[in-house]
């Protein structure tokens, strides 16, 4: 497997995620609620607020050269206009952490979760969300953007439409059809505005991240699945100011069913599936990466790994999608990264604490323990930098 000068290795995490005690937004609502989907509550997470400099130390020591994460967007602008210089200072610090281990951060704006404020008034619906989110974007770049070598708007807009507004796995849980389509379109509009304020405010190297599942199926429906999780945003992102580069999150195929309410059907029987019930097929990876290749926006996969109590089983999954990235590099896609899914277990949203994503095993005291997964994956970046 060969990979680029330059080629960035590395794993990522969300603040909501692993930080703990996110109160202020609509997924700690959402948590708190006995009738939404989630399983419990993030509560303290892995108490990565405190320990985010012996994280990444821990990160970068087993070869990491580069981290993903996130800003939590409640913490900064806890009320309406209002913004938090303790909480601006204290993302300084973490992305100065980042820094001084050698890493490259690749920092996240809007990872999932909306302050409360803006939830209660509608979220991404609000009349004003994308001008809320633009001036949001335009602060911290002012005030972080020096130690944000890479930004990504947001995470998964398409999944944000999804889960929340079609089948109501995620905030708001919502159930509507047209309401989905609709903040779908909202979102990427959203992205497009974001970029234009990150530029204005001095920001470089904008990017989305998004996932791209590898959709099975034939017809209408199958196309109008594609048409709403794939091309509304890679088409989106052709002949406009869309950003300097896009990340790849890729983890199933996934099959599509009319007979479903949500269009979505469990993969057939005998198919290799995760904790979450994902089809592993590592060759989607390559044939996403070429699909998100005709942006022409350089490409990083940003998010791959897979949930397994087998860790065994993740050192299988990881080196067969890296191996999958190195063949699109071959066949000629412009990737540049690759990003694991998770650095550590943590929160997996609706599905709690039970998946295990990670890299590194968190105990109930907060003590890390790199599986073997991790080693692995060290031994993968070793070989990856050879020539």
């Amino acid at each position: 497997m060969r990979f680029p000068d330059g080629f960035l290795w590395g794993s990522a995490t969300s603040a909501h995620q692993v930080e703990g005690g996110n109160t202020n937004n609509d997924w700690w609502d959402f948590e708190q609620h006995p009738a939404s989907a989630a399983r419990w509550s993030s509560g303290d997470g892995i108490d990565h607020f405190h320990r985010y400099a012996e994280d990444f130390a821990l990160l970068a020591g087993m070869g990491h050269t580069a981290h993903r994460l996130s800003l939590e967007w409640s913490r900064i602008e806890p009320a309406p206009g209002e913004f938090s210089r303790a909480a601006v200072a204290h993302y300084r610090r973490v992305l100065t952490a980042v820094a001084d281990t050698g890493m490259t951060a690749f920092v996240t704006l809007h990872h999932f979760t909306l302050p409360r404020w803006l939830s209660g008034r509608g979220g991404w619906l609000a009349p004003d969300a994308i001008s809320r989110f633009t001036r949001y974007c335009s602060l911290v770049t002012e005030q972080l953007g020096d130690l944000m070598p890479f930004i990504c708007t947001i995470n998964e807009p398409q999944m944000i439409a999804l889960h929340g507004y079609l089948e109501g796995y995620h905030p708001p849980g919502i159930t509507n059809p047209a309401l989905w389509r609709r903040v779908g379109a909202i979102l990427l509009d959203a992205h497009l505005a974001a970029v234009t304020a990150i530029r204005a405010a001095g920001g470089t190297r904008i990017g989305l991240a998004v996932q791209l599942p590898l959709l099975a199926g034939e017809g209408s429906l199958p196309a109008l699945m594609r048409h709403e999780i794939v091309d509304r945003y890679l088409d989106g992102l052709t002949g406009v100011d869309g950003g300097d580069w896009l990340g790849v999150q890729y983890y199933r195929r996934q099959w599509v069913d009319a007979a479903s309410p949500f269009h979505f059907a469990p993969p057939p029987p005998g198919v290799p599936v995760t904790q979450m019930g994902w089809a592993v097929h590592p060759d989607g990876l390559r044939e996403m990466l070429h699909r998100a290749a005709g942006t022409g926006l350089p490409l990083y996969v940003t998010e791959n790994g897979i949930a397994t109590e087998d860790d065994t089983e993740r050192i299988t999954y990881l080196r067969a999608h890296v191996a999958a990235t190195a063949q699109a590099i071959a066949e000629g896609a412009d990737v540049r990264g690759y990003l694991h899914w998770s650095a550590f277990d943590n929160f997996e949203w609706s599905e709690g604490y039970r998946p295990k994503f990670g890299l590194i095993a968190v105990g109930d005291d907060f003590t890390r323990r790199p599986k073997p997964s991790a080693h692995a994956f060290t031994d993968i970046i070793r070989q990856g930098a050879r020539r």
